[in-house]
């Protein structure tokens, strides 16, 4: 098993740190309802993905 030479300093440990963090998740406008939804997912709110209906909706 590899073992570091010596300490990584602070400053190196943050640099490496800084790509860490969360990445937002994509929204998108469903193109059937308008309305907002994840991206590559279900529209919730008409039951519509890649224009096909996939769950059906009651009025």
């Amino acid at each position: 098993m590899a073992v570091p030479k010596k300490k990584k300093s602070s400053s190196k440990g943050g640099m490496t740190r800084a790509h860490w963090h969360l990445k937002k998740p994509g929204w998108v406008t469903c193109p059937q309802c308008q309305e907002v939804m994840r991206l590559h997912r279900v529209c919730k709110a008409c039951g519509f993905y890649k224009g096909k209906s996939v769950i059906e909706k009651t009025a």
